[in-house]
């Protein structure tokens, strides 16, 4: 990666650091007029996104594993200021549900797959570190993209139940955290991108392909949690929401495939979820 390119990620780390400190549970007003409606509509959305954030910690360890040897601004950002963000979201979300008469996340926070760790593996190997640098920063990009998404959609709905202690303390102040984030994995991706060679490209587009799986979605069950969520917020395989989180990999990975507006594969994988999700309401 370029050292203009560097200079300017590390200059955005930075900012972030200063600018977005992690959120403090006792900045949160968790007063709620209605909590059996706001636990009935959308506590099975608080739940999956307490999870996901919570497990920002088995996230650091599967990069630790997948990249032995990362450059030092990838460092900085997960370690200094990623990992500390993510974990006070998760900790307000799941305060909030508790409150609400449900059970804490079940965050893993500690179990590395053995795919992730073949990956690794392979990753002393210079060349194909930048493959997995690469597939680290696109799912990044799709990750945060979808939280940033999900949680207007989600800040929307309780302000328009009237809880806007919960909008304005609670969701807000975290979904303004995210956009940072995306910015990173963004700029980190396209640097990397125009230094691969067609071969490296080649295998980041298969693995990709292969490998995809919405935020949070690392089984069946969490699949149909996920399409769950979906439901709720109203999100169909086919809406702007896949795009918009596709929209820069689109443009990097198959910018050749002209006319098709979202890969394949994200549109698969979100379709899989609400089938899954619709059938387990049906049983």
């Amino acid at each position: 990666m370029s050292a203009t390119t560097t200079t300017r990620l590390v200059e955005h780390v930075q900012r972030l650091g200063e600018e977005h400190p992690p959120l403090r549970l006792d900045d949160v007003d968790f007063t709620v007029r209605d909590p059996r409606t706001l636990e009935q509509r959308y506590g099975h959305v608080l739940d999956y996104m307490a999870r996901v954030e919570l497990e920002v910690d088995r996230n650091v360890l599967e990069l630790t594993t997948m990249l032995p040897d990362p450059p030092e601004v990838d460092v900085f950002f997960y370690r200094d200021v990623w990992q500390p963000q993510e974990i006070q979201h998760g900790r307000i979300l799941d305060e909030l549900q508790v409150r609400l008469g449900r059970s804490n996340a079940d965050a893993d926070l500690d179990s590395v797959g053995a795919k992730l760790k073949v990956l690794g593996a392979l990753a002393h190997l210079g060349a194909f570190q930048d493959v997995v640098r690469m597939l680290y920063y696109v799912t990044g990009m799709a990750t945060e993209r979808s939280a940033v998404l999900a949680y207007n959609l989600l800040h929307d709905g309780v302000r328009e139940m009237g809880e806007t202690a919960i909008a304005d303390t609670v969701i807000a102040p975290i979904k303004r955290q995210e956009p940072g984030h995306y910015a990173f994995y963004q700029l980190s991706a396209r640097g990397l991108w125009a230094e691969l060679a067609p071969w490296q490209k080649w295998l980041v587009r298969l693995l990709r392909r292969i490998s995809f799986s919405p935020v949070g979605a690392n089984n069946p069950e969490q699949l149909a949690d996920f399409g769950d969520v979906m439901r709720t917020l109203h999100i169909d395989e086919d809406s702007d929401f896949a795009a918009q989180i596709a929209r820069v990999e689109m443009e990097l990975l198959w910018a050749r495939d002209k006319g098709l507006p979202v890969p394949t594969y994200v549109t698969a994988a979100f379709r899989e979820a609400l089938e899954l999700a619709r059938a387990r309401s049906a049983a």
